[in-house]
């Protein structure tokens, strides 16, 4: 066996191993996290028991938390406003408890000498619809839980933040700041990151509002568009479309808008870029660059608009002026994995789609055969 067979065979086998060793770090951190949480939702329950029913004295948790660091010197994490927090977990989660039983929900402790500090583990029913999905609640940190509770009010808002910290890998920190920014009550807008690349976060919530998710471009000429063959299309037949009635598309924006050109070339280090269209608003005091493209969004586009943001920075951005803003307009987006993938960069950017009036007609109108049917049922009924 030659030298580079090995080497192959080598880089395959570190390769199978190494994905082993994160797959097991993963799980073992997973375990550990749920185990916390399980130890939290019991020290929470057992307080709760004591504290408002009276049982204890007032100055209880202070005291509690004062002895345990006595007895287990080092013990962090159990302050009197941890246990507190502990009590809240229980409290706002108890639900979990009181649900038709089945065998793999909570059971209820009636003996305030023991804390189940398993209890919670055991929660792997499937979620049900529209419910809390338990995966979710069991796979983010005490800290995570810590901020939802503290900053939101309805249960609507407790799962749907759940969910996002746990689909999206959030850190505490970009937790707090999709709170901050109230992001439950703006799902409808455009998925973007200017919360997390925007410091001032009066502007980021400005340029939230300032794009929508979808645009009607009505204006563009789709007779003409539905007579080339759609593998033929060019971004470049929408640019132009857009750029003969320029102050329609302005108006669809919104206010603000200052055209600035389309196409506009830069050579930075003997490299050509060409921005499809260059805009600057008042309202936000930055330039704004979008990116058109003809079919569903691509994780590429992304990179390539940044690289434009970078070099509109810059080379024209002035110093009293905010940093430039970057929207990909095209046909189709995931808008969840937009989300997803958009926390990966450091420069405002978010993606919206487009349609014309004949598809938001289309979408109105029922499916084909269905029509048809309509049709016919209706010319069988006048004969």
């Amino acid at each position: 066996m030659n030298t580079d067979t090995n080497l192959t065979q080598y880089q395959h086998a570190v390769g199978v191993i190494k994905a082993a060793i994160l797959k097991s770090q993963a799980r073992a951190a997973q375990a550990v996290n749920q185990e916390m949480l399980a130890l939290y939702f019991g020290i929470g329950r057992f307080i709760s028991q004591n504290s408002r029913e009276g049982k204890w004295g007032t100055g209880a948790i202070k005291s509690i938390s004062e002895q345990l660091k006595h007895e287990l010197p080092g013990l962090r994490g159990f302050s009197e406003s941890s246990l507190k927090k502990m009590r809240q977990f229980y409290e706002q989660w108890q639900l979990l408890e009181n649900r038709p039983p089945t065998a793999s929900d909570l059971e209820h402790v009636d003996n305030d000498s023991v804390i189940e500090a398993n209890a919670i583990s055991s929660l792997n029913r499937p979620p049900m619809a529209g419910d809390l999905d338990v995966n979710d609640f069991l796979s983010i940190s005490f800290s995570h839980h810590d901020e939802i509770l503290s900053k939101t009010s309805t249960m609507e808002e407790r799962v749907f933040y759940i969910h996002k910290a746990a689909t999206m890998k959030w850190d505490k920190y970009t937790l707090r700041a999709n709170l901050k920014a109230d992001l439950f009550h703006h799902q409808g807008d455009i998925p973007n990151n200017f919360v997390a690349t925007i410091p001032d976060k009066r502007l980021a919530m400005k340029t939230l509002k300032m794009f929508k998710d979808e645009y009607l471009l009505d204006f563009i000429n789709v007779e003409e568009i539905d007579e080339v063959d759609p593998e033929d299309i060019d971004e470049r037949v929408i640019e132009n479309s857009i750029v003969m009635n320029i102050k329609n598309f302005i108006m669809t924006f919104g206010k603000g808008f200052t055209y600035r050109g389309h196409q506009v070339h830069y050579d930075k280090f003997g490299v050509d870029s060409w921005i499809d269209l260059l805009f600057f608003n008042r309202e936000l005091k930055s330039l704004v660059c979008i990116e058109l493209k003809k079919g569903e969004f691509k994780t590429a586009y992304l990179g390539q608009l940044a690289a434009y943001l970078r070099i509109l920075d810059d080379e024209e951005k002035l110093p009293d002026e905010n940093p430039s803003v970057g929207i990909i307009l095209c046909k189709e987006a995931n808008k969840s994995f937009v989300e997803y993938v958009l926390q990966d960069y450091n420069r405002p950017m978010g993606v919206a789609t487009y349609a014309t009036s004949v598809e938001q007609l289309k979408a109105l109108l029922p499916p084909e055969e269905e029509l048809k049917k309509l049709i016919d049922s209706a010319d069988g009924e006048a004969n």
